[in-house]
């Protein structure tokens, strides 16, 4: 198994694409912290997990505290020793309402920017301490497509994920004397619940089907595979790099 004994962190790690990120980095054998701030659902996660045999833990996070990140961090290394990975998936978007950027509150835009911008810049400083001492590490930073295409009406989550593609390439350079890796994922539109299939009309859905090479809905579970291999040891000469998976919409 690739993945065997390594300890991954995976925020927003208790529903849609963070579960399906939990549960197939359990497969591969790696210890899983399932770090989310609905902790009951994490724990749910992390029982699924335990009851095919894997190994994971639920911890509770907000990740804009950075007093939380630290604290996940603490309980990872309480019950594992150690922290391999980090994968920043807890973010604001579901629950964010389509305006004009002339309608979006100063309150919402802070929001948004804390959980999606600084919270992955807490995580990042939470897990770092570990990370150096063990002289090697991996941070994978979930971005967003709609960087590429400019989405309208969700200004403040696009220029929050478009910050994550600088954070990742500046905290490489930073980082790359550590031996620790620091990617981003960009995913397509991912139908990863009812609340995100619900929030676009049938020939909003086919219109994004047509739109890619594979021309079909892309699902949590396509992106498993790329996370998987940037937390193995294949990806340990990739880092600062931002990879693209939405099935061929976006071609960069």
């Amino acid at each position: 198994m690739r993945l065997k004994d390594k300890v991954v962190v995976v925020t927003g790690g208790a529903m849609g694409i963070g579960r399906a990120y939990c549960l197939g980095l359990a497969r591969e054998e790696a210890k899983v912290v399932v770090a989310d701030i609905l902790e009951g659902e994490a724990a749910k996660v992390a029982g699924e997990i335990q009851k095919s045999g894997g190994v994971a833990i639920a911890a509770g996070v907000d990740v804009s505290s950075q007093e939380k990140t630290r604290a996940m961090a603490e309980a990872a290394l309480q019950h594992y020793g150690r922290i391999d990975v980090l994968i920043n998936n807890a973010g604001i978007y579901t629950t964010i309402k389509k305006r004009s950027f002339l309608e979006i509150p100063a309150e919402e835009w802070d929001k948004v920017m804390a959980v999606n911008l600084k919270g992955l810049f807490f995580c990042c400083q939470a897990v770092y301490p570990a990370m150096k001492r063990q002289g090697k590490g991996k941070i994978i930073n979930i971005s967003s497509g709609t960087v590429f295409s400019g989405t309208p009406l969700f200004l403040h989550y696009v220029t929050s994920k478009a910050g994550v593609i600088g954070l990742t390439r500046a905290l490489a350079r930073e980082l790359g004397p550590d031996h620790i890796a620091v990617n981003a994922v960009t995913p397509g539109l991912t139908l990863s619940g009812p609340q995100q299939k619900g929030a676009l009309t049938p020939e909003q859905l086919e219109d994004r089907r047509r739109r890619r090479c594979f021309q079909r809905d892309q699902h949590p579970e396509d992106l498993v595979g790329t996370i998987i291999f940037l937390a193995s040891d294949d990806s340990d000469f990739i880092t600062g790099q931002t990879i693209n998976v939405d099935g061929g919409a976006s071609m960069h």
